[in-house]
């Protein structure tokens, strides 16, 4: 388990928890992000924040003080 802002570029996992502040978890929540759902970091901004995240088939962009309390399990593949 590991934070989302950890993730590689175009590697997979899955959603394993949402912390922080509960006004976050629920935008989060509103997003998607929930127990199970898959991720995928597709493309960073120039500076590094935010990235775009492919969730449930609509690319998202989180900022990485977001992602942080996004914790993952990658999927091997």
């Amino acid at each position: 388990m590991k934070p989302l802002s950890t993730l590689p570029m175009g590697a997979r996992a899955r959603v394993i928890s949402v912390v922080g502040r509960d006004s976050l978890r629920h935008r989060l929540r509103d997003f998607g992000l929930i127990f199970g759902t898959e991720i995928i970091p597709l493309h960073r901004a120039p500076f590094g924040d935010p990235i775009a995240y492919l969730i449930r088939g609509a690319v998202i962009a989180l900022r990485g003080e977001d992602a942080e309390n996004i914790l993952v399990s990658p999927i091997n593949q």
